[in-house]
């Protein structure tokens, strides 16, 4: 089957074409087409037709999947889009509105250019983190109101986390089911996961993409009190602070500038702000990562991934130096040479294993497409 796999952000959309069957290993699909690829549109129905123009002399496109940030209680696993599916993700928005919004105008512009024929599935970046248990998931608010609206801890980056698990597994020669990590997703978005036997056990965005590591634009975790206190001294809504803390805030908010951490390690020699903001970004990794490594009771490998975590050996080096009291020793030289690619990092003799693996979320996207429409046509023939 050969499956689009789509993921449409505020404003580009990333696509690959990858060839794959059902049943078989994510990492066993292959691509169509040149890598992952982004184009960019004055709207999605722009971006899409560009994106199928690109794909067409590749093959017949079988199946799209999509790419959905949030699934709340309703999706913990991939879903065959029907117009209920839709608006069941349009009514989650508010929860994800940087994200499940071009998920849902990437959806309806896929549709209109292909037609009910071609199957589509949603994969959802919450559905790795349904294992989580109750005291990871829970907030301590009035047990009313969480039920009432459904508020608990979500996590998010779940696709990257599938992914990473699986070749962490693969590197390491061993089952994922006999494996404890402490993964980090770093990239524009930032979040950290505790991963035992292959499932989530903790993670750091919680009901929506705002909490845990400190991000390119977002603040991550802040005492509640600032929203109210920012609101009453700035004379503010609450859409203005939560914009604030979405978009104007993190690395960007602390230096100036983007937020692009190639930018800040550049600057940061001669410029304060740069300096603690790179400081600020590292300190709170640590600490998810110290915290992480408590919750598993150790660990057998520590995983970086997303575009940070790929191709920034400095940064890794800030992070997770100095962690030799729990088994974790990186070596110079294969950080520094690792830079986009899957890897050991770590030091001989390291009983915490230090990894890199890159991100390829489009092939898992494709891959769990085409299991579940595998598993939803048997079930409407019945």
């Amino acid at each position: 089957m050969n499956v689009l796999a789509l993921n449409c952000g505020s404003s580009t959309v990333k696509f690959r074409l990858v060839a794959v069957e059902p049943g078989e290993p994510a990492a066993a699909g292959r691509a169509l087409a040149h890598g992952t690829q982004t184009v960019r549109g004055e709207d999605y129905a722009s971006a899409i037709a560009a994106a199928l123009a690109t794909t067409k002399a590749a093959g017949p496109i079988e199946a799209v999947g999509h790419r959905v940030v949030h699934g709340g209680t309703r999706f913990v696993a991939p879903t065959p889009i029907d117009e209920a599916v839709i608006a069941a993700l349009t009514a989650l928005e508010a929860l994800a509105p940087l994200h499940n919004r071009p998920s849902v105008a990437g959806i309806r512009a896929c549709r209109d250019a292909l037609g009910a024929a071609v199957p589509m599935a949603a994969v959802f970046d919450t559905a790795f983190h349904a294992s989580l248990p109750e005291r990871a998931a829970t907030y301590a608010i009035p047990a009313e109101l969480a039920a009432r609206h459904g508020i608990r801890r979500f996590g998010f980056h779940g696709i990257s986390y599938a992914w990473a698990t699986a070749r962490a597994a693969t590197l390491l020669g061993r089952p994922a089911a006999q494996l404890r990590l402490v993964a980090l997703h770093l990239g524009s978005g930032c979040s950290a996961a505790a991963i035992r036997g292959g499932a989530s056990v903790d993670t750091s965005m919680g009901l929506t993409p705002l909490e845990g590591l400190v991000m390119r634009t977002r603040a991550g975790d802040v005492d509640p009190a600032l929203v109210g206190v920012l609101a009453r001294a700035e004379h503010a809504t609450l859409e203005d602070v939560e914009h604030w803390l979405n978009e104007r805030s993190g690395l960007r908010g602390l230096a100036g500038g983007d937020g692009d951490v190639r930018d800040l390690l550049a600057r940061e020699r001669d410029d304060a702000r740069a300096r603690l903001a790179l400081d600020v970004f590292c300190h709170r990794a640590r600490k998810y990562l110290g915290a992480y490594l408590a919750v598993l009771e150790g660990a057998d490998a520590v995983v970086f991934t997303g575009g940070v975590g790929e191709h920034q050996p400095e940064l890794r080096r800030r992070i997770a130096g100095s962690f030799e009291w729990c088994g974790l020793t990186l070596d110079s030289r294969r950080n520094s040479t690792t830079l986009g690619t899957d890897g050991l990092i770590s030091a001989d003799g390291s009983t915490v294993q230090a990894l890199v693996v890159a991100a390829d979320e489009e092939r898992l996207i494709a891959a769990e497409t085409a299991a579940c429409l595998a598993r939803a046509v048997p079930a409407k023939s019945r």
